[in-house]
């Protein structure tokens, strides 16, 4: 959620399974200022029409009496009193309230659509800004498919929620007062008791026999969640599938999940009908027991027929929300359970929050200090013990070491994507912690080793480090990172879409689209995080062309696999199991002899045995 959002969260959060009726109106209550907007009085105003329109459509409920008296007129003994004119003025009255009644709905929808639509998608924009708050740890850990299923389905029932909360129950119950009413004033006491006394025990049946359905439709949601997610992964690797031949393995494991969600629907499905039998049985033997009561006042003359006719059709009418009702009341719950999971994750907190008061970062020159730092992404297991190094503005300093020894760990806490334990990391001299992440990050470029593009255009991706940038500009970071003659090659250009994770382009072209992009962020500080170490050396040898490009007059952060690739910078600092090893130059390090000497003599008898290979470009 947005700092200083007026919207809160309850406290009382449930990650799964069932939730209390207490935390389940706390969600409710988290929807209401949105349905009745700050500083939008135009958005309450039509919420107040809306409510209004609804509240005169329960009026209609008075139709039939206009019927039944039609029809008391036309049965009277006395041929003077069914007059033409009354009759039909009876009748006229009845279509008319009838027309009334069926345009009441469509001038609510008018009238609340703007409002609802609003809502939910503010909501949902609360939920994606949350979302990209939260910290590195949570993506890594997150399954994309099940998360983009939870927040679909949180935020369609919101909508509903509104609708059915604000003008099915509330209306409804308001009908029944009124027929109560007109039923004691026109005939007898007794027919608005048994009217009520059918409403109130519908309702309890499909209160009691809804919360007995809940855990069907919770199996569905985890079965449903788990089938997405599958799908998800498995499109995702399509290479990694066919590399293995596993195509019907991971059609076997999606079909297990869908056959768990089919029988969790089947079950849905079938405690539905049971709940749908004993709500037409409740209304109809209600309905039975007035109309025997109506027959026998009748024939005792103290009603007209037309009153059987009038008690059947309010009957009838008061059913029709009545029944909506029952649907509202599953849905509603059902819908709470849709979106239980949504607002547990907009109760997961952010791991790296800014200071109240924090203000943004001046960069200088860019120089880079990390003093007495340790960090651990677990308890039991230390990354970095005591890290202490200077970077000079404008230098440049590569950090190698064995697999696991920490290298990347400190990228990371640069870009600030954790806080560390204890120590500090400076950035000309000001504690990382003190200053906002948005101009920490802006001042920092980052070309990965991994890079994976969005699902758009080559000019998409450059610009997306600077989203109102000029064509101009985009095609003269292209050309620093050696690639815009690769581009104008393409028939469509810089319009050519990159595919999914930019898998349509070799290795060597998305890390040039990473370089361009980088250089258009234009940032004062550099982090190279084994940007070619993924390439074959001819490759390689060309990106680190475009890469001295952009690192010039940069401070630079090199975190290195391939040595060869960090003879010329400053300095060197070598880690092995979180802690500096040995720091130096290329030179000075292969004189001490030590653990950079040794990788450097592997690496050197690795590249002599290997023979170079062409990269091959996909397209």
């Amino acid at each position: 959620m947005r700092h200083g959002s007026s919207t809160t969260l309850p406290e009382d959060a449930h990650t799964a399974g069932e939730t209390s009726l207490r935390a389940q109106m706390g969600n409710l209550k988290y929807l209401l200022p949105h349905l009745w907007p700050a500083g939008r009085p135009r958005d309450r105003i039509r919420v107040v029409l809306a409510f209004l329109v609804t509240f005169i459509g329960q009026l209609t409920i008075a139709a039939p009496f206009l019927l039944g008296n039609a029809i008391d007129r036309l049965t009277a003994k006395d041929p003077g009193l069914a007059l033409p004119a009354s009759v039909a003025g009876f009748i006229i009255g009845y279509g008319f309230i009838r027309l009334v009644g069926a345009a009441i709905p469509q001038a609510r929808e008018f009238l609340f659509s703007k409002v609802g639509q609003r809502a939910q998608r503010n909501v949902a924009l609360e939920t994606f800004r949350h979302i990209h708050k939260l910290s590195l740890r949570f993506h890594l850990e997150r399954r994309t498919g099940g998360l983009s299923r939870i927040i679909e389905r949180g935020i369609r029932s919101i909508d509903f929620l509104f609708r059915f909360l604000l003008f099915n129950i509330g209306p409804t119950l308001v009908q029944l007062v009124i027929v109560s009413v007109i039923f004691g004033l026109a005939y007898s006491g007794i027919y608005a008791l048994v009217a009520t006394l059918t409403v109130v025990v519908y309702f309890w049946f499909t209160a009691a026999s809804t919360e007995w359905r809940l855990k069907f439709r919770r199996e569905m949601n985890a079965m449903d969640t788990e089938a997405s997610t599958r799908a998800v992964d498995s499109l995702l690797n399509y290479e990694t599938v066919k590399y293995f031949n596993n195509e019907e393995f991971e059609a076997a494991r999606y079909n297990s999940t869908m056959k768990a969600y089919q029988d969790a629907a089947v079950r849905s499905n079938v405690s539905l009908a049971v709940v749908n039998i004993g709500q037409s049985l409740i209304f109809n033997t209600g309905l039975v027991v007035m109309l025997l009561l109506a027959v026998q006042a009748v024939v005792r003359e103290e009603i007209g027929v037309g009153a059987i006719t009038a008690i059947s059709l309010v009957m009838m009418q008061l059913y029709q929300p009545l029944n909506i009702l029952g649907f509202a009341y599953r849905e509603i719950k059902q819908a709470l359970i849709d979106m239980e999971k949504m607002f547990s994750l907009m109760r997961v907190p952010a791991e790296v929050i800014d200071k109240p008061g924090a203000k943004p970062i001046m960069i200088d020159n860019g120089s880079i200090e990390f003093r007495d730092v340790d960090f651990f992404y677990d308890p039991d297991r230390q990354i970095l013990k005591n890290i202490s190094f200077i970077l000079p503005a404008g230098q440049s300093l590569a950090i190698v070491g064995p697999s696991g020894a920490g290298k990347s760990t400190i990228s990371r806490l640069l870009y600030r994507f954790y806080d560390v334990q204890s120590g500090a990391v400076l950035i000309d001299h000001q504690d990382i912690r003190d200053v906002t992440q948005d101009s920490l990050r802006h001042a920092i470029g980052m070309v990965p080793q991994d890079t994976v593009l969005f699902n758009d255009t080559i000019g998409y991706n450059i610009a997306y480090a600077q989203p109102d940038a000029s064509q101009a500009a985009i095609e003269q970071a292209a050309k620093m990172a050696n690639i815009h003659g690769f581009i104008q090659s393409l028939p469509l250009g810089y319009n050519t879409v990159v595919g999914e994770r930019g898998l349509k382009l070799s290795g060597g072209e998305k890390q040039r689209v990473a370089i361009a992009r980088t250089i258009l962020k234009d940032p004062a500080i550099l982090i190279l995080d084994e940007a070619t170490s993924a390439l074959d050396s001819t490759t390689e040898r060309s990106i680190q062309e475009a890469l001295r490009t952009v690192s010039a007059d940069r401070t630079t952060l090199v975190i290195a696999h391939r040595l060869s690739t960090i003879v010329d910078v400053n300095q060197i600092l070598v880690l092995r199991d979180g802690s500096i090893e040995e720091q130096g130059t290329h030179f000075e390090l292969l004189q001490k002899k030590g653990l950079y000497a040794r990788l450097w003599e592997q690496q050197q008898e690795s590249e002599t045995k290997s023979l170079p290979t062409a990269e091959s470009t996909a397209h």
